[in-house]
């Protein structure tokens, strides 16, 4: 009777909870659920803090500027960019401003720490050659002050003590800790000591915190394979004991392919005409792109939370929040019964089966940046950051467009001022407008992807011509099309679909019907810029001057997953098709649930959505049965019962274009059948494999509304 009256709550307060649906991707569902990625877009190794009712998330940046991101959040799900570190490097080599063929992509910032202590909101990072910098501030939207503290430390832990010292916890395999200046003026002298000796299976992207006196230190490890660990112990410097907090979290998104670029190339970054691969992609793998390197934080409710990073294909690296459970004073990731694993779709932190308690009420849902721009402010948006530092005397917001000014460069990867911004899945276009009316001979403008390899659309100034081009550096391919633009105006745009890793680019001349130019271009992922891909405005020289302008206008970001509040299929009938096989699920007059041929669309293969409010459902076969779950759910447990009190109740687990999974609210298992064994449906699934066919992935087919 408890588990019905909590059915009974969550139902009677699902109403309060609804809220309009996004036009950009949030976590939030909107019913007190939640649905990882909390972005889907990319941000690399964040660090989590929480001071009173807000939640604050640091990313790294790399090579992009403005740098060092800050999120805010009242609830862990919906996060907004508040803050960058800095605007720009403040270090004078050319590399690092993409001067005279020397870079820094994917060495700038790395894996920031974000505290606060003594009144300060203090963030560390890596600058690589510049080594350990610190920012603080007493507001968390700044002014930052910078600190550069130099020593070889990286992917590092800030631990602020209760006796006032404060501790550096950092390096590979073998984990040192050393003691900092409490001045910020850098590392104390003779201080650093090994406090895990290589051997133990530790890694890296370390997050040491202090919790009832005792030490914990969260890391990751990629070889050979990926994982989180936690090691503990009742001394900052030993000795440790370490276990695995999650291993094989991928939500069912396996590696992509990692570009390739042959030895013997005069940069890292290639050039147009470079025979780039792609390496070979194995969709049952694991690899190291499952949920690793992150924080974890305490909510307000008193439970705990990982916000981890995953790879997500060529999206690059985002954030899923995962549930905790102290057992034994292990914080694993996961929920009793499935330790190790966590739901995609969880009730959101502070919440009771996804219900606020009386007198409080849900966060707005909302996106972590506003993606559109028509340039009419005098800044640009938060979403924007520069390839490497900007040459701010030939850039300019300038009657409501953005204005480049041409600077000379061979190719896309070299060309200074080209601004960005992450592209966003799993399914969106980009649109801007370019003007041409201020290109010289030489000059190239237009719309691209940041990336290696890279490709863009624009248009390219040869003398008194103007000519359409796709260019494509994997294939080293071009398309050029003679074009006439008598209002010296073009639209350009970037179809993608990025959990196929897969875009194509289009251009209109009126605005309204486009045409696709070039071929479906496969994207990777690459450990070069070490980011995913990357929309691109750009203008440059071709001919080794510096030359006219182009002008942007009426940037867009549509996305047409952003709407989800279709993707449970309430009020409809359908047939439940196990990925793994293509087979129907069908309930056996015998009252077993299992499969039959493809074919078959009897009364048996046919379900409906029973809402329980909150994301809660129950299953009902069109015969007028339901699915419960009897013993330990192992296979042929799963069976039926005509009695809705009765029903198994599961939080639907949202995979996106009718994929889905059924996560049992008492055992915290998924049902699912083996595609091998013959043996009927269980429900002693512990998650999807990154391929999506171990049996626990379903998919939704509509027979009738």
């Amino acid at each position: 009777m408890k588990r019905i009256a909590i059915l009974t709550m969550a139902l009677a307060f699902a109403g309060l909870c609804l809220q309009a649906q996004p036009t950009s991707w949030t976590a939030d569902n909107g019913n007190g659920t939640f649905t990882n990625p909390l972005f889907y877009d990319e941000f690399s190794d964040p660090d989590v803090l929480r001071v009173g009712d807000d939640y604050y998330l640091a990313g790294t940046t790399m090579h992009s500027v403005p740098g060092l991101v800050i999120l805010h959040s009242k609830d862990l799900v919906n996060w907004e960019n508040i803050s960058y570190c800095f605007d720009r490097f403040d270090f004078n080599e050319d590399r690092f401003s993409l001067k005279n063929h020397e870079e820094i992509y994917g060495q700038g910032v790395w894996a920031p720490c974000i505290r606060h202590a003594n009144g300060l909101f203090y963030v560390y990072t890596n600058i690589n050659g510049k080594g350990l910098q610190c920012y603080t501030s007493k507001d968390i939207r700044g002014p930052w002050e910078h600190h550069n503290m130099k020593g070889n430390i990286y992917d590092l832990s800030v631990l602020f003590d209760d006796d006032g010292k404060i501790y550096a916890i950092h390096g590979y395999g073998e984990v040192k800790c050393t003691e900092l200046e409490p001045d910020m003026s850098g590392p104390k002298e003779g201080t650093t000591r090994t406090i895990i000796p290589e051997g133990n299976g530790v890694g890296e992207g370390h997050h040491m915190y202090k919790i009832d006196g005792m030490y914990y230190l969260i890391s990751t490890d990629y070889s050979p394979n990926g994982r989180t660990l936690c090691s503990r112990s009742k001394n900052i410097w030993g000795p440790y004991e370490t276990r695995i907090i999650t291993a094989d979290e991928t939500y069912g998104y396996h590696a992509a392919s990692l570009t390739q670029v042959p030895r013997g190339e005069k940069y890292r970054i290639g050039h147009d005409g470079t025979k780039f691969g792609l390496g070979p992609l194995d969709k049952d793998a694991t690899a190291c792109s499952n949920a690793h390197q992150g924080g974890i934080v305490q909510a307000k409710d008193g439970t705990w939370w990982a916000l981890l990073m995953q790879d997500f294909h060529s999206i690059g690296r985002t954030v899923c929040l995962m549930p905790m459970t102290w057992v034994d004073g292990w914080p694993m990731v996961g929920l009793k019964g499935n330790l190790g694993r966590a739901p995609r779709t969880w009730f959101k932190p502070d919440t009771k089966l996804g219900c606020y308690a009386i007198g409080e009420e849900a966060q707005p849902m909302s996106a972590p940046y506003e993606r559109n721009e028509n340039f009419d402010g005098k800044s640009l948006g938060r979403v924007w950051q520069w390839n490497h530092n900007p040459d701010d005397k030939m850039w300019g917001l300038k009657g409501g467009k953005l204005r480049l000014n041409t600077l000379p460069a061979e190719q896309l990867m070299w060309a200074r001022n080209t601004l960005t911004q992450r592209v966003i899945g799993p399914k969106s276009f980009a649109t801007v407008e370019l003007y041409v009316k201020g290109m010289k001979d030489g000059d190239v403008c237009g719309l691209g992807n940041i990336n290696v390899p890279c490709s863009w659309i624009g248009i390219v100034k040869d003398g008194n011509r103007l000519i359409l081009r796709c260019f494509e550096q994997l294939t080293n391919d071009t398309v050029d099309v003679p074009v006439t633009l008598p209002q010296n105006k073009i639209w350009l745009r970037c179809i993608g679909e990025y959990d196929d890793d897969r875009a194509q680019y289009a251009y209109s001349t009126d605005g309204k019907t486009f045409q696709t130019l070039g071929r479906i271009m496969p994207l990777s992922y690459q450990l070069i810029t070490f980011q995913g891909s990357r929309h691109a405005l750009f203008a440059f020289n071709v001919k080794g001057r510096n030359g006219g302008y182009a002008e942007f206008d009426n940037f867009t970001m549509d996305e047409p997953c952003a709407n989800r509040s279709g993707n449970i299929p309430y009020g409809k009938t359908f047939r439940i098709i196990n990925k793994a096989t293509g087979r129907p699920a069908i309930a056996l007059r015998h009252g077993l649930l299992h499969d039959t041929h493809a074919g078959d669309k009897s009364e048996q293969t046919k379900f409906t959505v029973i809402e329980r409010g909150a994301g809660i459902v129950s299953l009902k076969c069109a015969d007028g049965r339901y699915i419960k779950v009897y013993g330990e759910g192992l296979p042929g447990d799963v069976r039926f019962t005509t009695d809705i009190k009765e029903a198994e109740t599961f939080v639907w687990q949202d995979y996106l274009d009718h994929d889905f999974m059924l996560f049992s609210l008492r055992t915290h298992r998924y049902i699912g059948k083996s595609p091998t064994t013959g043996s009927s449906y269980s429900m002693d699934f512990t998650g999807p494999d990154p391929a999506r066919r171990n049996g626990a992935v379903l998919r939704w087919e509509i027979v009738e509304d």
